[in-house]
């Protein structure tokens, strides 16, 4: 039998993609490029949150406290247990109390907690640590980073813990120069004597992002600059719903000192610390000069249990003034004091305020009312905040409505053209929630692919999409870390790495307009996408091209001379093609020069790629 031949794979016939400089069309919205969070996939704890101690707060189940392990070394004698009855705080009333019958210098008892996935451990690093503690007898607690596999000691030092009253106790740990970087390492903190130690809240973190006490992950923020992103949508998603009515976000009890935080079950089946609490949200805004879109509970939750409009309902509504007060409230005002209490005097801005999220799920229907209510509440005390619809409603017209698209790559081409022919006279429209789900567990190229060609779409009609943000923004991809597909950026306790779709929204957010201008394409691939914007000085053109041959592609440029230009490219293979944690760097984007002659740019799009082109203008 004959071998069956490869198939041929022809080239697309010559494209020209025409762009009149001088016919604006529409503006683009300054705000159309963001950020939208929720705690899934250990997003904050474990994640861009930095605390290295997990289950700092000693929660347990049938199995013993979770995460920690008593250590008993040598001739060492000692029991742990959860003392329920108390703690150092009304919020953190109960303790792990550690009761070591016996133990000396060479052979100390303790606990042992494993960090998320490892403690990270870098050479030359000083880490900032903290517990509670009370005991029987004045005791040291000796605190130590120590190798999982050879058992070495990375870092250590000596508290001395004294008293029968609670008290906060803090200390520092630094690596020396003759380590490697690692996650391979743990936590331990043990004692040298017979006592009973209770502890309660212990915390490690590693340098900070500004080193903020109690910050985020440096090289996670990092990743995050480099998107431009202009507004971060918090606390969620489903995070701010929660699955039961006592599990929502409750924002009261995420402000004030740590201590002070109960912390709470979130949506995804883990326990959230709150570390990452309302005032840590606006920070994360502050260090990225991003507006904050403030999503407000609404009276749903996720078992599908929703409060009535009316007197039910009000507790929460006056709930959400008081928050929008706590964000942006003079000093004096309750809740504005009351951040300046926790650190931070100065007011935030904020502009939107979304109630709810994704209501369209509320089968009693009650959201039309719900939204009215809080609409016209935060209306009459901020005529100035855009009020956010999760969306339509009947009643009242929304100032924004937030829709929301997860699809694989050929939907998210065909959802490119969703707003071509939307009415001009509705609400403006924030794309709250988007991805092209292919790839696990951070996307692969052909939803690269998906999600640039849908993002052109957004450029085009962004007098209209005020404002977008892909869903999920981060995944922990350790085992067990993941519980939804197709995340933007993707991290172990070590490292982390950008996406394929991630450095296609970094590329699109480098070069936007202030508005779009005429433009019109021939002889194009199906499978070709475009967006034009520009500015007084420059053009910026965005260009997909999704087949498997080869595009090429003429620009004729009008209405302006034309200076130099400049492209980056994002190229694969083969639409399967990703990044990993192992192989951070197989697609990332190239920059290169392009030949600007008589007002015309000619060359090849390779098969599978994003290019977006920034041209000079005189």
């Amino acid at each position: 039998m004959a071998a069956l031949a490869a198939p041929l794979l022809f080239p697309q016939s010559a494209a020209t993609l025409n762009v009149d400089v001088n016919r604006p069309k529409a503006p683009v919205s300054p705000t159309l490029y963001g950020l939208m969070t929720e705690e899934i996939n250990y997003s904050y704890d474990g994640g861009l949150y930095a605390e290295l101690v997990r289950n700092r707060t000693f929660r347990s189940d049938w199995s013993g406290i979770l995460n920690w392990y008593l250590l008993e070394k040598g001739a060492a004698s000692a029991k742990l247990s959860v003392d329920n009855a108390d703690g150092p705080s009304a919020a953190l009333a109960r303790s792990a109390k550690l009761e070591v019958a016996k133990a000396d210098a060479k052979s100390p008892a303790g606990l042992l907690n494993e960090g998320y996935w490892g403690v990270a451990v870098r050479p030359n690093t000083r880490y900032t640590g903290s517990f509670f503690a009370k005991s029987s007898s004045e005791v040291p607690v000796r605190v130590a980073l120590i190798a999982d596999q050879s058992g070495r000691v990375l870092a250590s030092t000596s508290v001395p813990v004294s008293g029968a009253g609670w008290k906060q106790y803090k200390f520092d740990l630094r690596s020396g120069s003759g380590i490697d970087a690692s996650a391979e390492n743990h936590l331990e903190l043990t004692i040298d004597r017979p006592a009973t130690l209770w502890l309660q809240l212990v915390s490690l973190f590693p340098p900070t992002y500004h080193d903020r006490p109690y910050g985020n992950r440096i090289d996670i923020m990092e990743k995050l600059v480099a998107m431009r992103p202009s507004f971060l949508r918090f606390p969620g998603g489903n995070y701010v719903e929660g699955n039961r009515l006592d599990s929502r976000f409750d924002w009261k009890k995420t402000i004030g000192p740590m201590v002070d935080r109960p912390t709470h079950a979130s949506p995804w089946n883990y326990q959230s610390t709150d570390g990452m609490g309302l005032l840590e949200f606006l920070e994360w805004c502050e260090d990225l000069r991003m507006q904050p879109v403030l999503a407000v509970f609404a009276g749903y939750t996720l078992d599908g249990r929703a409060v009535k409009p009316g007197p039910d309902l009000e507790v929460y509504v006056q709930d959400a003034l008081d928050e929008i007060e706590y964000a942006a409230g003079g000093t004096d005002t309750k809740w504005g004091a009351l951040r300046a209490r926790d650190g931070h005097p100065a007011p935030f801005t904020v502009r939107y305020v979304e109630v709810g999220n994704e209501d369209e799920f509320d089968r009693a229907k009650t959201y039309d009312g719900r939204y009215a209510q809080f609409y016209k509440a935060i209306k009459a005390k901020h005529p100035e905040i855009q009020v956010i619809a999760t969306t339509l409603v009947k009643g009242i017209t929304p100032d924004v409505i937030d829709d929301h698209y997860y699809k694989r790559e050929q939907g998210m081409f065909e959802e490119s053209k969703h707003y071509d022919k939307t009415d001009r006279k509705g609400p403006k429209i924030f794309v709250g929630e988007w991805a092209t789900r292919e790839g696990s567990p951070t996307p692969n190229f052909g939803a690269a692919l998906g999600d640039a060609a849908f993002l052109t779409g957004l450029e085009r009609n962004s007098d209209i999409v005020i404002m977008s943000a892909y869903a999920p923004l981060f995944v922990n991809v350790s085992p067990g870390g993941m519980q939804w597909s197709s995340d933007l950026i993707g991290y172990d306790a070590l490292n982390s790495y950008g996406s394929p779709s991630y450095y296609a929204q970094v590329m699109f957010a480098s070069c936007l307009g202030d508005h779009t201008v005429n433009s019109s394409v021939a002889d194009a691939s199906e499978k070709f996408f475009y967006s034009a914007t520009a500015s007084t000085n420059k053009l910026c053109l965005k260009l997909v091209n999704a087949s498997s041959v080869e595009q090429p592609l003429t620009i004729t440029l009008s209405g302006t001379g034309a200076g130099t230009a400049r492209t980056s490219t994002l190229h694969a293979n083969s639409t399967w093609a990703t990044n990993t944690i192992q192989e951070p760097k197989r697609i990332v984007p190239v920059n290169s020069a392009l030949d600007v002659k008589g007002g015309r740019i000619s060359h090849v799009m390779p098969a599978y790629s994003i290019q977006v082109v920034e041209v000079d203008l005189k």
